[in-house]
């Protein structure tokens, strides 16, 4: 069992920056591809970036390429998601996932994976 707890969340106005925190606990956290989903009110979660278990590989999904950068730090147990030059359209809770089978890199919630509790992210206009 992994327990993942997302924090960094809050207000900015567009244009603004916000680095996401995910820490890890229990299971095997640097064996495991990790990741990023969002999910505005109303919408289905989407995929936001991903990032394999050596950190080696990143993947974003093409709303928020080259504006966010997904990080991990495999000896904190920890995933970031630094997110610049925020938009009013990145509203959402931000959900950290970690995917044991790796689907999550091809931008697949994971279906045997873990889920944190997700972090309110608003973005001004």
């Amino acid at each position: 069992q992994v327990l993942l707890v997302e924090s960094g969340g809050g207000l900015v106005q567009a244009g603004g920056s916000l680095r996401l925190s995910c820490a890890a606990s229990g299971g095997t956290f640097s064996s495991y591809a990790m990741g990023w989903f969002r999910q505005a009110p109303g919408k289905e979660r989407k995929f936001v970036a991903a990032i394999t278990w050596s950190g080696h590989y990143t993947y974003y999904a093409a709303s928020i390429a080259g504006r966010f950068t997904i990080s991990r730090d495999n000896a904190k147990n920890a995933v970031y998601l630094q997110m610049n030059s925020l938009k009013p359209e990145d509203t959402a809770v931000y959900y950290c996932a970690a995917d044991p089978t790796n689907g999550i890199l091809s931008s697949t919630k994971p279906t045997n994976g873990y889920w944190g509790q997700g972090t309110q992210v608003t973005v001004s206009s």
